[in-house]
């Protein structure tokens, strides 16, 4: 494909009306050659060509550092969907001091990928951000404890050393807790946990977070000295916050209300939408493929582990009955309410009043679920299944 050279203006039917979606064409034609026709399921065409004689530059803030929980941003970058959108797109990589929806609220990046009540409590305190794609549809949030500390529940952590982040990742730790009748000031002994493993591998602490994308598999990549072998599932109990009922939207992306207004802004933001979603469908159909791509972006974690990361990352995303990145309002009532009525140790909840609605929008989500599926991409998932990941000693 010679990407960059034209882009089609493709007339997509969403649920809140006729959209325009942009998407560069796969030849060198001039405008008039190179119109195309899209047919969505309902049957809507339409025929545009525009030439485009320069790439629009974007910028995405992450909110942690180079790995496959971001695969289909970096996929959409290496395979071009995004220059097929006539974007040229620079991720920025996140890390522990860096607050995404915040550089992205101060004119520091065009768009950002961060937690739901994270985003909304900085909503509150005056950010201007909109979820306009909400890539996970679950939560890969954890409490891991050794087998035989029998932690099965939130309630089983009554008395225990209970590790957390902090940083707004300990949400659903807290809410789980509350919900269980636990006070989390007063019923468990709490513990500042790095971002590993480490305290749970040497019994300081009884239950550690964990993503399944991540921490979790590192203790399954750790030797277990009694046996030689490494440790296998087994060995661990987990605690899933979906199962506990306080889940909440995790990974979404997010755009600036203010920018939002500008017509401009609006097309840049669903061609960007259009080829991020793009970017996980080829994930989801290519797991070793986008796990490649981020150990060539300068990962640092093991092959094994980056595989399994993009595996379990799957795992949160499909299947998607609605389409990608489409929010569930059901869901997202879950996540509100969760953080409405979630205390912190100084018993100030994640987010003082319900959101307004226009805290998040479908309408670019659905556009881009039309657009790509007249491509002949499926945005459902509907007959996905994960492969089988071996993890290696460390990761490797």
């Amino acid at each position: 494909m010679n990407r960059g050279k034209s882009w089609i203006r493709v007339a997509a039917v969403a649920a809140s009306g006729l959209l325009f979606l942009t998407a560069c064409s796969s030849s060198d034609e001039t405008a008039s050659e190179t119109t195309d026709t899209a047919t969505t399921e309902e049957g809507a065409t339409e025929e545009a060509a525009a030439e485009c004689t320069e790439l629009t530059p974007v910028s995405l803030q992450l909110q942690w550092f180079v790995q496959a929980q971001f695969g289909g941003y970096y996929a959409a970058k290496d395979l071009g969907y995004y220059e097929e959108q006539c974007l040229d797109v620079t991720i920025l990589e996140g890390g522990v001091d860096i607050v995404p929806q915040t550089v992205l609220a101060q004119g520091g990046a065009d768009y950002a990928i961060s937690w739901v009540p994270k985003a909304l409590a900085s909503r509150e305190q005056g950010a201007g951000i909109v979820d306009v794609a909400q890539v996970f549809r679950t939560s890969g949030t954890l409490q891991v404890s050794w087998a035989d500390s029998n932690i099965t529940t939130a309630a089983d952590l009554k008395g225990k050393k209970v590790g957390n982040w902090g940083f707004g990742n300990e949400y659903e730790l807290f809410a789980g807790m509350t919900k269980a009748g636990l006070d989390p000031a007063n019923d468990v002994e709490l513990v500042q946990q790095q971002f590993d493993m480490q305290a749970l591998l040497n019994r300081e602490i009884d239950a550690a977070q964990a993503m399944t994308y991540n921490e979790y598999a590192q203790v399954l990549e750790t030797v277990n000295p009694d046996t030689g072998e490494l440790y296998q599932p087994a060995d661990f109990n987990v605690i899933n916050w979906n199962d506990e009922g306080t889940a909440m939207y995790q990974d979404a992306i997010w755009a600036s209300e203010e920018r939002l207004a500008d017509a401009a802004y609006q097309d840049t933001t669903q061609r960007f939408v259009t080829a991020s979603l793009k970017g996980w469908i080829q994930c989801r159909d290519n797991a070793q493929e986008c796990a490649d791509i981020i150990t060539a972006n300068g990962s640092k974690l093991g092959a094994s582990h980056q595989l399994w990361m993009m595996n379990e990352v799957n795992k949160l995303i499909w299947p998607s009955a609605t389409g990608i990145g489409v929010i569930e309002p059901e869901l997202w009532a879950q996540t509100v309410s969760v953080s409405l009525n979630t205390k912190n140790l100084e018993g100030a909840t994640i987010i003082t009043a319900e959101p307004p609605a226009t805290a998040y929008t479908n309408q670019y989500a659905e556009a881009a679920n039309a657009a790509l599926t007249a491509e002949g991409l499926n945005t459902t998932g509907d007959a996905y299944a994960p492969i089988e990941v071996t993890l290696n000693e460390g990761g490797n």
